[in-house]
This record gives C-alpha cells, structure tokens and sequence, in this order.
C-alpha cells in the first residue's frame, strides 16, 4: 500500500512558526513521528512545498504512480485555492485533509475549506497524530474494500 503525505505552505516552519498554534515540534520530527507510528507495510512518501503547483502536480504524481491515498495538508490555500480543489476532484483517490491546528477555533477566514469539500473526510487540530489518524483510515478503508 502506497500512501502519499501532502504538506502545504509553511508547514516547513513548524516549530519556528506560532509555536503556541503548532507545537514546538519541527518538520522533520513530526515526519519521523509519523513514519515510526504507521503500520510497516505502508509505503510512505512525504513531501512539502510552498507552491501551489507543485501540490497540484504531486496530486497528479499520485494517479499516475498508482497511490492508493493521500493526506494533504494544504496550509494556507485550504482557504483560497480552486485549483487544488480541481486537482484533488480529478483524480480517483482517496484524500483526507488533515491540519495540524484547529482551524475552527482560529481567524474566521480559516473556518472555510474550499478543498474539504473534494475530500472524503477532514481532520483538525488533531497536532501530528491527526496525519496518523488519516493513514490508519485510509488503510483500513483501502484493505476491507
């Protein structure tokens, strides 16, 4: 089983960036956290950007490379990108969203997701063990088809 992680703009700075909305964790850490926390037969690619076409074309890298689900935390363009929505609607797999904060309880322009809406599901505020939380969906989902 082949499941991509997907972190948007910023994510990178975790640990640096509002460490009272984030965590003290770095990035590094939390991608090692979640390696050491999902079942061994998982093959597990993480990969983050800060361009929006870079997400839209690892998007498309899944589909092609046959990825049986995705996580993606897309930062910032949760709330402002229509094409990320178009690139998760296009391809025939499953996403969760996934954000490390509570998004609801923060700014009110972050309580709109214009990408959950193309998901199969969303989890927030959740810190590290929200991607955790996903994978094990996503397995369980893919193998008790």
């Amino acid at each position: 089983m082949k499941i991509m992680v997907l972190n948007g703009p910023n994510i990178n700075f975790l640990g640096i960036r509002e460490k009272e909305v984030y965590g003290s964790q770095n990035y590094e850490e939390m991608c090692q956290y979640i390696k050491r926390n999902i079942k061994k037969e998982i093959e597990l690619e993480i990969y983050q950007s800060n361009i929006e076409g870079e997400l839209i074309n690892l998007i498309q890298k899944a589909y092609f490379d046959k990825f049986d689900g995705i996580v993606i935390n897309p930062g910032a363009y949760t709330h402002t990108s229509i094409a990320l929505y178009d690139a998760i609607k296009s391809v025939s797999i499953p996403i969760i969203e996934v954000h490390i904060s509570n998004i609801h309880k923060r700014e009110e322009f972050r309580h709109k997701s214009f990408t959950a809406a193309a998901c199969i599901g969303q989890i927030c505020g959740l810190g590290s063990d929200g991607y955790i939380l996903a994978i094990e969906f996503l397995y369980n989902k893919i193998i008790n088809k």
